[in-house]
């Protein structure tokens, strides 16, 4: 799938849209992004892993938490640009 495919599929949910947003300033804790979004755990993981079959973000394991951020820079300056309106 094209690229530019990928990052407009993640961005067109809400729940994916208000995660890679809260992710913009950096790594969260899957505890943070869950009262963020205002959505249920089981929600919340389930766009986190599309999110990271997009190649949008990217999860790391510290102990009994998981820690997602940001990974694609095009994501960013998408946000960044739709943000400035």
């Amino acid at each position: 799938m094209k690229e530019s495919l990928k990052i407009f599929k993640a961005l067109c949910d809400e729940t994916r849209l208000k995660i890679v947003e809260f992710l913009l300033d950096g790594e969260k804790c899957v505890c943070k992004i869950v009262p963020h979004t205002k959505r249920t755990q089981s929600t919340v993981s389930i766009q986190l892993a599309k999110l990271e079959n997009l190649g949008v973000v990217e999860s790391e394991r510290q102990g009994k938490s998981v820690y997602y951020k940001l990974t694609n820079p095009k994501v960013k300056k998408i946000l960044k640009i739709v943000k400035s309106d």
